[in-house]
């Protein structure tokens, strides 16, 4: 999957950094520069993620499907990211982590422009669905290979100093698919008063951004020792060489490792009540998600806000995600000062108790839109917050050996808790109405909260 005689990169372990070689003449070390990768990596992580589990719930809505079916069609999209596990070790096994990369994000900008075509077709269910799910297959395995390639490429120095750009950069992605991309597909509505030309120019806007993402990453993305096809070059530090065989062995076996990898995550002591909590966590955030964006742009006669799309855009997609980013940093900052132990319950209370404002947005039905906003505003930044500890404790389970294929794991799970309860909130809303549909995700929270009183946990796990 990569050129042939492109330079060799080394990652030393006497200085911090990156560095590189030629392959031919072992030319002295040059310091490579993160920042040319990791943002464009990380919104091209980003981009397709979104528009699978997010924006496809608006392309379905605004091509005449009912709620139910919606939610239901939607969630199902998201199945990718729960097989990813079973999968993810083949990125390590077969090719470079590189190669992946770049390949999958032309093979998304394929995926995107079927899409494209498909919107506007008679048969756009079926097409966009297999065409969607492809896309879903391509991203989750960029996700695998992305991850992979970010903690070789990059010393645990560098990893934790980046660690906030790659997901500024994720969230930028976030921002641009259901904010940028939906208000354009708003005003494109308007121009042409068909949601399926509309569409298909934002798929296609896509399909353009991921292909060219995929040949930039072509040529810009690093070689990093461990991840490179062919023999180290004589010149390279000893210690170099050391590790680049230990790599090459620990490649080699992978194959062998492959299932004990699965034995040994379910082996784990307390491992039943620790899924049940990652299955339950999101119990209620995982049927308000799909139905939250529905919700705003439904007309008020149908219990709806009755906002534009490009209103929607800017308070869900744009502002939303901003306050989601922030709860997180906010999060992540306390738990590392006082540990995750401290600070769980506050995280569980901090995510599930304001999704009580849609059940006021619902009675009240607002048309403030500082007002609206503001209850999106609190709810997104409660989600982002205790969504950190979700984050942290898919950590805490994975620690000690195949840490990597563990946490894969762990997100499967996590898709799972998410997909399973989002494929029935559609029904669930058809038949309660949106009021108390609101009523009944703050209620389906309360398993969370006996799940979290059940899962082990140290006192100092999560401190700086």
């Amino acid at each position: 999957m990569d050129a042939p005689g492109a330079k060799l990169e080394i990652f030393c372990p006497r200085a911090p950094g990156l560095f590189y070689c030629d392959r031919m003449t072992g030319s002295p070390p040059l310091v490579y520069q993160p920042l040319k990768w990791i943002p464009s990596l990380y919104v091209a992580e980003g981009i397709p993620y979104a528009l699978v589990a997010s924006v496809a719930v608006l392309v379905y809505a605004n091509l005449g499907l009912g709620i139910g079916d919606t939610a239901e069609y939607a969630s199902c999209l998201t199945l990718p990211w729960v097989l990813k596990p079973l999968w993810g070790p083949l990125v390590e096994m077969i090719g470079t982590r590189r190669g992946w990369i770049w390949v999958m994000e032309i093979c998304e900008a394929i995926a995107l422009g079927a899409v494209a075509f498909s919107v506007s077709s008679p048969h756009f269910l079926p097409l966009t669905l297999v065409f969607f799910l492809l896309l879903g297959f391509c991203s989750a395995t960029h996700d695998v290979a992305a991850d992979g390639f970010y903690l070789l490429a990059l010393s645990e120095h560098y990893q934790a100093l980046f660690s906030g750009v790659r997901n500024s950069f994720y969230r930028v992605a976030m921002i641009g698919a259901q904010g940028g991309l939906v208000y354009l597909v708003a005003k494109w509505f308007r121009l042409n008063a068909s949601y399926g030309a509309a569409w298909r120019m934002g798929f296609f806007l896509s399909a353009l951004l991921l292909f060219s993402f995929g040949v930039y990453h072509y040529f810009i993305l690093p070689r990093p020792l461990g991840d490179v096809k062919g023999i180290l070059v004589p010149q390279a530090d000893e210690n170099c060489s050391q590790r680049y065989s230990a790599l090459t062995k620990a490649k080699e076996s992978a194959f062998g490792d492959f299932f004990d990898t699965f034995i040994s995550f379910f082996k784990k002591p307390n491992i039943v009540p620790m899924l049940t909590f990652l299955l339950l966590y999101r119990l209620g955030e995982a049927q308000l998600v799909k139905i939250a964006p529905l919700f705003l742009i439904a007309g008020r006669a149908q219990g709806g806000l009755g906002l534009a799309q490009e209103q929607l855009s800017l308070i869900y997609g744009t502002i939303g995600v901003i306050a989601l980013l922030g709860g997180g940093l906010a999060g992540g900052f306390l738990a590392s000062r006082h540990g995750l132990k401290a600070w769980l319950w506050p995280m569980l209370l901090a995510i599930h108790l304001p999704d009580a404002v849609f059940i006021w947005l619902a009675h009240a039905q607002p048309q403030n839109l500082l007002l609206i906003g503001g209850g999106v505003v609190v709810e997104q930044f409660g989600y982002g917050f205790g969504f950190s500890a979700f984050m942290l404790y898919m950590i805490y389970i994975a620690r000690g050996s195949h840490q990597t294929s563990h946490y894969a794991i762990c997100t499967g799970f996590m898709a799972l808790g998410m997909m399973l309860p989002g494929m029935i909130s559609g029904q669930l809303e058809e038949f309660f109405g949106y009021e108390h549909f609101f009523l009944w995700v703050v209620l389906a929270t309360i398993p969370s909260f006996l799940a979290a009183a059940m899962i082990p946990l140290d006192q100092e796990f999560g401190k700086r």
